[in-house]
């Protein structure tokens, strides 16, 4: 399999800790590829990029993403990082949580690597969450990152995608 997959996470009905869906939704826009009206709908099928989005990773999903070469993870975060949006590599590391139901993309990657004997490349979009009240529309101030999130994945996946060979 020669694709890649963007995988989103977070809550939609906690405004903006569903980010990722919106990122998501705009991405497959900009490849001029269909979107859902909603986060409660999957993304139909393209040639291209195989979007996901859940409320949050769990260790199930590592026999899937194993099977890619290439994922993006895309979250929010609440201003615990510098950057309002920042895309990072994300290795494979074993992460413990005080959380039961918290994994992270590296903890993830550690179980592709430890069960399957597979790691694909990867990298972290993350995104500055300003409000999360009990809805499903942004914050102003979190949708205007919307646009330079789409713009870093999609230099991301342009750089990734596998160049045409020539016969010269």
């Amino acid at each position: 399999m020669n694709r890649i997959l963007i995988l989103g996470y977070g809550n939609p009905d906690r405004q903006d800790d569903g980010v990722a869906w919106h990122i998501q939704r705009a991405l497959a826009l900009e490849f001029g590829l269909s979107a859902p009206a909603s986060y409660e709908e999957e993304f139909p099928a393209n040639d291209l990029l195989d979007f996901q989005f859940h409320l949050q990773l769990t260790p199930e999903m590592a026999e899937e993403i194993a099977a890619y070469p290439y994922v993006c993870f895309v979250d929010a975060h609440t201003g615990n990082i510098p950057e309002e949006v920042r895309l990072i590599d994300v290795e494979s590391e074993f992460q413990r949580s005080p959380f039961t139901h918290h994994l992270t993309p590296q903890s993830l990657l550690s179980m592709c690597e430890t069960l399957y004997t597979k790691k694909p490349a990867a990298v972290l979009l993350s995104a500055r969450g300003y409000h999360f009240e009990f809805q499903r529309e942004l914050s102003p101030e979190t949708a205007a990152l919307v646009p330079q999130a789409v713009a870093l994945i999609k230099n991301w996946i342009l750089t990734n995608l596998p160049q045409p060979t020539s016969n010269a």
